[in-house]
């Protein structure tokens, strides 16, 4: 049993949302992380998926997309990206979701000898953009991830951890978010959200006790990485 992640599948069978737009990078992006997928990843080993899973608007538009990730081997756990506009109500989406696939929100799993858990994130209040409005929702996914890591403690189990957008600055800043991984012990925290030229913004790397890994598709290749610390 092996532990991947990969971030930021961006997927839309349902939907007109061609991500080669967004440069030839990201041409055929779905048949190359399938085919690289198949590859490397086993029946019995679990892919961690932190969010943009797909560009569908509503549940039933993101269900091919879903059964798509259920269709390829492995495990899969995902969580909420701030693409996912699909992405209404934890209780639906869980009766909506194929085998194989378990979704997290405010909680979190034991599996293959691992706590995963995990949340959204949201702009660091450093970003230059930043404003009373984004603090808001700042300390509302703060308290999100103390929840999922509280959940992951009761567990016994080593804690990985997902977020979406970055937990701290290319610098490794510390944040609400990089505090609460290293009170709860967090072995390894992956996250996306950063392509293209946002990639020089990542931080990599171990920061009080936490090996942090970016993992968007473009980033990592398209394919699904091996998680260590």
């Amino acid at each position: 049993m092996a532990l991947y992640a990969l971030g930021d599948l961006h997927l839309s069978e349902s939907v007109d949302k061609p991500m080669d737009v967004f440069g030839d990078d990201w041409r055929n992006h779905r048949e190359r992380i399938e085919l690289a997928w198949r590859s490397i990843v086993l029946a019995s080993d679990i892919v961690l998926l932190p969010g943009d899973i797909s560009w569908a608007m509503t549940l039933d538009e993101a269900a091919p997309d879903l059964h798509w990730i259920s269709s390829l081997p492995g495990s899969k756990v995902m969580i909420r990206g701030n693409h996912d506009y699909w992405w209404h109500g934890i209780g639906k989406v869980r009766r909506a979701l194929p085998a194989g696939v378990l979704a997290l929100q405010n909680d979190a799993v034991a599996l293959g000898g691992y706590a995963i858990c995990g949340t959204r994130g949201w702009l660091l209040p450093s970003h230059p953009r930043f404003t009373d409005h984004d603090h808001t929702i700042y300390l509302r996914e703060v308290e999100r991830l103390r929840l999922s890591l509280t959940q992951a403690a009761r567990l016994g189990q080593p804690i990985v951890a997902m977020m979406h957008f970055p937990p701290c600055t290319q610098t490794g800043e510390a944040t609400r978010f990089t505090e609460l991984l290293e009170q709860f012990g967090v072995c390894v925290c992956v996250y996306g959200h950063l392509h293209g030229a946002a990639h020089r913004y990542a931080f990599e790397g171990v920061r009080g006790g936490v090996s942090y890994r970016l993992v968007s598709a473009d980033y990592v290749g398209f394919q699904p990485v091996p998680v260590v610390w």
